[in-house]
């Protein structure tokens, strides 16, 4: 009888382990390194917009129109001076 409900409950153990492992998903170790299950590849992709190389355009426009303008005092382009 002892015998029977020990069997009973091992088996009950390695049915419970066996499904949370399956469940999980598995990590591989191969050659020293760890590999993700296949169940990424069901995954869609996500795409993320490369960054512009400035992120504050606003911010580069008014740098770039106040540089355009003539420094305060200085004679106007295409007139010399005195």
């Amino acid at each position: 009888m002892l015998q029977t409900k020990t069997m009973a409950g091992m088996a009950l153990v390695v049915l419970g382990a066996a499904g949370l492992v399956g469940s999980s998903g598995c990590q591989t170790q191969i050659a020293g390194m760890t590999l993700p299950s296949p169940q990424y590849l069901e995954h869609a992709p996500q795409y993320v917009p490369p960054s512009p190389a400035f992120p504050l355009s606003r911010e580069l426009a008014q740098q770039e129109e106040i540089a355009s303008r003539p420094a305060p005092g200085a004679a106007p382009a295409g007139q010399p001076s005195r």
